[in-house]
């Protein structure tokens, strides 16, 4: 585990949790133990009706590169005149960082709780997610694009009735991460 911020308070670890970028991480990622960890961490989300309308697609080593190719192959069949470029991106997409969990939305349509508390709830779980990396001594970056729409992709690693809210993909960062700036506090809360 990396040692690139000091996690000794729960304040400090919340003040110092940032995205890193994916294509900039290395190993080592988590480990078996630390990664069930960190997504049992990520379950303890607010779930109004106990319904866990989330799931963690965790791709092993060995699937990455076929998650890749079907990227590729997804890809080129909905945009036929893609360049180079285009597909060299979606063919890295899979094959960065250590480590990738794909977080599934599942919500429960027959249930009383509203599909978008459900929603909120899978949100909650990719925030978490990141957070329990960060307290793990790795850093995460939640992606989407392309890839947490397309229909072939979610097909192949979701179940019926899912949807990609993001790809999560942890590891330990290349460089130091530099502070963005962030939202001025006045500007986004106020008292009512």
């Amino acid at each position: 585990m990396s040692d690139f911020n000091d996690l000794s308070t729960p304040a400090t670890l919340l003040a110092t949790r940032r995205s890193g970028k994916a294509r900039d991480m290395v190993a080592p990622g988590p480990d078996a133990a630390a990664l069930r960890a960190i997504l049992s961490a990520a379950m303890r989300v607010p779930d109004h009706g106990k319904l866990a309308p989330w799931r963690f697609v965790v791709i092993s080593d060995d699937r990455r590169a076929a998650l890749s190719d079907a990227m590729v192959a997804a890809y080129a069949a909905e945009k036929p005149a893609a360049g180079r470029l285009e597909i060299d991106a979606i063919r890295g997409f899979a094959l960065q960082a250590p480590c990738l969990v794909v977080v599934m939305a599942q919500p429960e349509p027959a249930s009383h709780i509203p599909e978008w508390e459900q929603l909120l709830s899978v949100g909650a779980a990719c925030g978490l997610l990141c957070v329990a990396a960060h307290a793990h001594g790795f850093v995460a970056n939640w992606l989407t694009g392309w890839a947490a729409y397309a229909p072939a992709i979610t097909a192949l690693i979701g179940e019926p009735g899912e949807r990609v809210a993001g790809y999560v993909f942890i590891g330990t960062p290349a460089k130091p991460l530099e502070e963005r700036p962030r939202p001025n506090y006045d500007a986004v809360v106020r008292v009512w």
